[in-house]
């Protein structure tokens, strides 16, 4: 999790600034300072700082329109309206990634049904593919950072990397064999993108971690 997540969750810490969020991303059009402060009961200049807070986090959006509907001389200065941003927040603790999951099985299910392919096939080429895509995305990129970038908390263990933390955790909870193959294929195909010959992914499930770890071959 980054520092900017961080920074979302403390912005809205504040049960003001949360009674806000919470107005101006159930409207249904962008709303005016006016508009909030008449809602959540706090005075306009307080109301002020926590959307403006807001948006510096990333969570609203601005733009300017008159409310009037008028044109031209005498029309007044437009209001800054306030809405709900596009950008996604996805926080967890510890960090889990289903975002990541569903993209590998979503791709899964599609190619199982056009190729006909075992569905167990479908998700090792799935997760294979994804596992180049980010080791690609990350060139350059220390190993143990892109590791904890996905969440995976790696952890040295003399020579290896054990990874303290599952991802997926929930769904490696109930489907075990699944997931765990999905995280050892991902690992894997990430290492030989990056060309880490020294390294290979193997499974090692144990209470408490994730079901992979990295060794060095003997």
């Amino acid at each position: 999790m980054t520092d900017d997540d961080f920074a979302v969750i403390g912005a809205l810490a504040d049960p003001a600034r949360r009674a806000l969020y919470r107005y101006v991303a159930a409207s249904t059009s962008p709303v005016s300072r006016d508009q909030a402060a008449e809602d959540v009961g706090l005075a306009r200049h307080t109301v002020k700082f926590h959307l403006d807070r807001l948006v510096d986090e990333g969570l609203l959006e601005t733009e300017y329109r008159r409310l009037s509907g008028r044109r031209g001389p005498g029309a007044g200065r437009p209001a800054k309206l306030y809405r709900r941003s596009a950008r996604e927040f996805d926080v967890t603790l510890p960090e889990r990634h289903y975002d990541l999951a569903g993209q590998i099985l979503a791709e899964a299910v599609e190619t199982a049904v056009e190729r006909g392919v075992e569905v167990r096939e479908a998700v090792r080429d799935a997760a294979a593919a994804q596992g180049f895509r980010l080791a690609t995305a990350a060139a350059g990129a220390p190993l143990e950072d892109v590791l904890a970038g996905l969440g995976y908390e790696p952890r040295p263990a003399g020579q290896n990397y054990v990874l303290g933390n599952c991802p997926f955790h929930r769904l490696a909870a109930t489907h075990t064999a699944l997931v765990c193959g999905m995280n050892l294929d991902l690992l894997t195909a990430l290492l030989d993108q990056r060309g880490q010959t020294g390294v290979r992914a193997s499974l090692a499930p144990a209470p408490g971690r994730c079901c992979v770890v990295l060794q060095r071959p003997d």
